[in-house]
């Protein structure tokens, strides 16, 4: 019980601390779900018990109080018919099927499904085209009355890459391709109702790793891989967050941050990232905020951040078979 305890709290200083110097934190603030709910229990048992100990889990548990809302929401606001429509989704570069043509069969499920949408702004990570096919062509076909902004990272099979939609006039764009690595983030300003916005589109850097792998083979090769690649993510992912930050505090546009972070809510990315925006499933969501399709109702990783000018309607992550990760859908309005 004590060392749960002390995991816990090690968990909720893993937003504070930079993982790029201690990345162990980063692992406690992963397993903090089922810490607190390890924690959870073993007061009730000690509580049933009159076993002292209680009192050290009854304080470590305060701060969950305040934490748990960014996993899970009992609140939904109306949807206002007027709302800009805001939707974000790492499409896994249509790896459903692992053939080029069974891909191209995803990508226009993903298509045909984010047209029934309406959205005014989609934004799309892991996208992927085979060499054959040309981004425009495809984007403009696929989706009609969107201006598109793209970057993809061209290597033998095929395009892969940050893609950003808007049918809302756009005023500006430009990139982020992060050192020694394939993720990146886009940004686009875009004149919303109220005024022009920049729409950062980011993918930090992932884990590269399978749990269903993992828990299928767990032998000391995979471990020592599994290992090695998550502490160069959690290395890595900082010194991402500091070039969109830095972007953003060189603009005077206000700015939304979305996509996938690789990071749950009790995380030094999340953190960062959050101050001076509002968590649209914070503010708007309902039920498991959970997006990633391995780790639900866990893990919570793609997010929306809006200005705090902005009012969130709804918020919602259709649970959809076309990816490992869920949509996000989300309505604003101007205050």
């Amino acid at each position: 019980m004590l060392i749960t305890a002390a995991l816990l709290a090690l968990s909720y200083a893993s937003a504070l601390v930079n993982p790029a110097r201690f990345w162990l934190f980063s692992l406690a603030g992963l397993l903090y779900v089922p810490l607190a709910l390890s924690a959870l229990f073993f007061l009730v048992w000690s509580i049933r018990r009159r076993a002292r100990i209680g009192w050290v889990l009854a304080l470590t548990l305060l701060p969950s109080l305040f934490l748990a809302g960014r996993y899970y929401q009992v609140r939904k606001a109306p949807e206002n018919p007027g709302s800009v429509k805001i939707v974000s989704y790492n499409v896994g570069l249509f790896a459903h099927g692992q053939q080029d043509g069974q891909r191209l069969q995803t990508a226009d499920s993903i298509a045909a499904w984010l047209r029934t949408l309406d959205a005014d702004v989609i934004c799309l990570q892991e996208f992927y085209l085979p060499n054959s096919l040309g981004m425009d062509a495809w984007l403009h076909h696929a989706f009609p009355g969107y201006h598109p902004d793209y970057y993809v990272l061209t290597g033998k099979n095929g395009h892969a890459g940050n893609v950003t939609l808007s049918r809302l006039p756009v005023e500006g764009k430009g990139k982020m391709v992060f050192e020694k690595s394939t993720n990146m983030a886009l940004y686009t300003d875009v004149r919303f109702p109220g005024g022009l916005r920049r729409i950062y589109n980011c993918h930090f850097e992932s884990y590269n790793i399978s749990l269903r792998h993992i828990v299928g083979s767990m032998d000391e090769e995979t471990a020592e891989d599994t290992g090695r690649k998550m502490r160069r993510s959690i290395r890595v992912r900082p010194l991402q967050v500091d070039a969109v930050l830095q972007d953003i505090g060189g603009s005077a546009l206000p700015s939304l941050v979305v996509g996938d972070f690789n990071d749950t809510p009790l995380s030094y990315t999340y953190h960062r990232l959050c101050r001076g925006r509002r968590d649209s499933f914070v503010a708007a969501g309902s039920g498991f905020g959970a997006t990633y399709r391995e780790g639900w109702p866990l893990l919570r990783i793609d997010y929306l951040l809006f200005p705090k000018d902005l009012t969130l309607r709804t918020h919602e992550t259709p649970k959809l078979p076309w990816s490992d990760h869920y949509p996000v859908l989300v309505t604003c309005d101007e205050s």
